[in-house]
Order: structure tokens, then sequence, then C-alpha cells
């Protein structure tokens, strides 16, 4: 996360309030951002209706062979580009890390069981503060590393349901049902968990546009990543007049 300020002195002598804005995504995130959203997506609106297959809405949608052949051509162009998507996001992340650019405060640690047991009594209405969270916070690390390890295995119950007999030729046939039940229910899953936990917490409660623009205002960074606008500005927040900012917004 890097700090970017506008420093054009016509807009100072026009009156313009400057405001410091701050790097959360780059380009390249953004568009795996949304490669991941259209992939995953596309394999939802094209596996449910083969998962529900005798519901009558599922039956208009498979009325003819060619109509399946179709919804599983496009299922299946859709799980490659997602397979994609997760091998490039697990190598360039492996090349961040040995290079030592790769933020730590992605991994799971002790701070985290702490942020969330103040989020709780904060909750529970048993403290004003907040904790003051760096880049990623607790939700927002659920949030990661639920989608990568349930989309990697999806990806691997998807490959043995489409190569059934190349599987089996050195792994015991039940495999293949227990991989169409662990798929589909993966998918609900993750349905649920995207449409309604990750959306809420982006969308609902508070509208976080970062995704697209790949920054966060001064406003934003005070109030959602404490820890950091400190490092980086080294202005310690004061939990009064934080609350009480938060409350008049």
């Amino acid at each position: 996360m890097s700090l970017e300020v506008n420093q054009d002195p016509r807009l100072e002598s026009n009156g313009v309030r400057l405001e410091r804005t701050y790097q959360r995504f780059t380009l390249g995130q953004r568009w795996e951002h949304a490669l991941l959203f259209l992939s995953v997506s596309v394999l939802l609106l094209t596996g449910l209706p083969q998962k529900y297959r005798a519901a009558t809405w599922s039956q208009q949608i498979l009325a003819t062979p060619e109509r399946l052949d179709l919804i599983r051509q496009i299922h299946h162009i859709a799980a490659i580009v997602l397979i994609i998507e997760v091998i490039y996001h697990l190598f360039h992340n492996l090349y961040l890390l040995f290079g030592r650019r790769l933020p730590e405060n992605i991994f799971p640690n002790w701070q985290d069981v702490c942020s969330a047991w103040q989020t709780l009594k904060y909750l529970l209405f048993l403290t004003k503060e907040k904790p003051a969270d760096r880049k990623f916070n607790v939700e927002q690390k659920i949030t990661y590393w639920f989608i990568f390890f349930i989309l990697s295995m999806m990806g691997v119950t998807g490959l043995i349901i489409w190569f059934p007999l190349e599987v089996t030729n050195f792994l015991p046939g039940g495999i293949v049902p227990a991989a169409k039940l662990t798929h589909s229910t993966e998918a609900i899953v993750t349905a649920i968990f995207i449409f309604i936990y990750h959306f809420y917490h982006v969308h609902i409660e508070r509208l976080n546009l970062s995704i697209f623009t790949g920054r966060l205002s001064e406003e934003e960074m005070r109030k959602y990543h404490a820890a950091d606008y400190e490092r980086f500005t080294g202005v310690v927040q004061d939990a009064t007049e934080e609350e009480s900012g938060r409350d008049a917004s």
C-alpha cells in the first residue's frame, strides 16, 4: 500500500481541496479479481442447472441434448479460465514471497486472534474501540483464504468429474461420485459465501470501491486501516476522535 498526494499548485490556487490517497490494489490484482468474478459467476450459472436437473427451471434450460452440451462446454471454458487464474495467482505470489515483496499481513497470525476478540467485544457493545487493522483485517483474510482453498478443491474435484476414466485408472471408482457430491456442495457454499458474506462486508457494511479504483482515501485509511495509516503518516489515532468521526459518518 503506497502513498500518493496531488501536489499541483494550480489546484491549490483555485481553492480545490487536495486529497491524499493510498494504493490498495495494483492494476494486475484488479484484473485478477475481474477474471475471478466472471469465471465463478459463469461456473455457477452453468453448474447449478446441472446439479438440480430434476427441477422445472433446470429442465427448461436443459431441454435438449444440444443445450446440455452447450452448457457443459461453457462450464468447461470458464473452468479453464479459473484454473489458469488460480495457477497464475499462486506462482505470482510465490515469486513475490521469495523476493520478499509479498505483504506479510496476508498470512494469519496471533494479531488476528486479538483483532477478532476486539471485534467481537465491539459488536457486543462491550467496547467502543474497533481494532486498528493493517492492510488486511480478519474478515478480509477469512474471505481470501476461504476462497483460495475452496476454489482449489473445486478445481481438483471438477477435473475428476471431467476425466473420470483417466482418474479411475489409478484411483478407486468411488472417487467419481464422491467428487460430484463434493463439487456441487462446494459450489453452493461458495455462492452463499461470496454473494452474502463477502458482498455484505464490501458493499453493504461500507461501499468499498478500491477493487475498481485501486485506491483508498485518507478518511478510509484512518477509519478501516488505522495501523497502516499510523505507520505511513506517524499520526497516532486518538480513540475518542476516531469514534466520533465514525459516529458522524
